[in-house]
């Protein structure tokens, strides 16, 4: 039987969760074979790009549109994506075929150097007045500034590490913002004391997570979406071995509210869903006013895709 590619991206980031992927394959498919394909794409690109030049590139798809391309030439059988990253309209004749496994953290984490007296494991009502906090999400920026209305949002650009490292050494910048699953796929951990830890970590640099109350985290974050081919069978079977139902319907409930507020505007939005009870309860927040509109509401597990448009409705109306 011929050898099943998984395209992914070649970030560190993006190689630990598939590799992850890879793993779970060659467990419960071991007379099957499997190789990860890496392909660079736009978004990669971004990374490294002048200001001018990444406006130029921005489109939907940043991370996605290669690898898509790879799946609709057969150059490769499976997409490995981070499902924040995917957009809830997919290229005709792909489908998403999964989640692979149970969802990470899916917080955001502010990290900040503890220098000028500056204590691990602070609330963040207790940081100091006037801080610059470095983020290119405006997710994150207009929820943080809800919340700290004296701090300043900035730009900023570059895998983990090097936003860390610019953390580090900037001393006009403050605290930057990550996602946690992020740090944990890429081995960074928190310790007891609240300083981040891990190879590519400088020193003196502690972290804060932030709870969904506070910043409600990107549609998808912390999951791993598995894209195949639409008329696949062999892959759509093998991408059920490897889903987490109850991690797939919630990342249902936060794509469907995604897709009925635009799928993918650039209004800034969060949504998070989690299940209990043995329900979904999904919590979502956008930016359509000058005041930030929050909605939320529950649901069976069945019927994740109605409560996404329901709570879209509910936020639309709010911010009339």
């Amino acid at each position: 039987m011929s050898t099943i590619f998984i395209a992914t991206r070649g970030s560190a980031l993006a190689l630990a969760q598939a590799s992850g992927v890879l793993a779970q394959c060659r467990q419960k498919f071991p007379k099957l074979a499997f190789e990860l394909k890496i392909i660079k794409t736009t978004g990669d690109k971004l990374q490294t790009a002048a200001p001018a030049q990444a406006a130029a590139l921005a489109t939907r798809g940043l991370f996605t549109k290669e690898l898509e391309a790879a799946l609709l030439q057969r150059r490769a059988d499976l997409a490995v994506h981070s499902l924040k990253d995917l957009p809830t309209d997919l290229p005709a004749g792909l489908a998403l075929g999964g989640v692979a496994g149970e969802r990470e953290d899916a917080r955001d984490v502010l990290i900040y150097r503890v220098d000028s007296g500056l204590a691990p494991k602070m609330k963040l009502a207790d940081l100091p007045k006037g801080w610059t906090v470095a983020t290119g999400s405006a997710r994150r920026k207009t929820q943080l500034l809800a919340l700290r209305p004296d701090f300043t949002a900035v730009d900023i650009r570059g895998n983990v590490p090097t936003r860390l490292r610019k953390l580090a050494a900037e001393p006009k910048i403050n605290a930057t913002i990550l996602a946690a699953a992020g740090l944990s796929r890429l081995l960074m951990r928190v310790s007891t004391s609240g300083l981040l830890q891990g190879k590519c970590v400088p020193d003196g640099l502690a972290a804060l997570f932030l709870e969904p109350g506070q910043m409600l985290p990107c549609v998808g974050q912390g999951a791993v979406g598995l894209e195949i081919r639409e008329q696949d069978d062999r892959m759509r079977e093998i991408c059920r071995h490897l889903d987490h139902f109850e991690t797939s319907q919630c990342v249902t409930a936060e794509r469907s509210f995604l897709r009925a507020m635009g799928g993918g505007c650039q209004t800034p939005l969060g949504a998070y869903a989690c299940v209990t009870g043995g329900r979904i309860y999904l919590r979502a927040v956008a930016h359509l006013t000058e005041k930030v509109q929050r909605a939320e509401g529950k649901g069976l597990l069945s019927d994740a895709a109605a409560l996404g448009e329901l709570v879209a409705a509910r936020l639309r109306k709010d911010g009339l």
